[in-house]
């Protein structure tokens, strides 16, 4: 009885650790403009302007086609900055 008691007790505490990690995890969207930023400021140089617009579109962000890619990269961070800011994690 003792060990389903502690059992019991172990798995609704995860569970409910598990609930907070899910709040605190970053959208897909987040998730992917992070990478692309930490790969260019690597040194990386993105090859493929339509998925850096694809980002920036699932960010919200309303792109042209004609736009220069070094414009939508930094558009891109500006928008990561005001979603770290309001999450208040970086």
């Amino acid at each position: 009885i003792i060990r389903i008691i502690a059992y019991t007790k172990l798995f609704t505490y995860n569970s409910a650790m598990d609930i907070f990690a899910w709040f605190r995890r970053p959208s897909p969207e987040i998730q992917a403009a992070k990478a692309l930023i930490q790969a260019i400021d690597r040194g990386g140089i993105p090859s493929n302007p339509a998925k850096v617009n694809d980002i920036a579109r699932r960010l919200g962000l309303e792109v042209s086609r004609s736009a220069p890619m070094s414009d939508t990269i930094e558009r891109i961070r500006t928008a990561l900055k005001r979603s770290s800011s309001r999450r208040g994690s970086v």
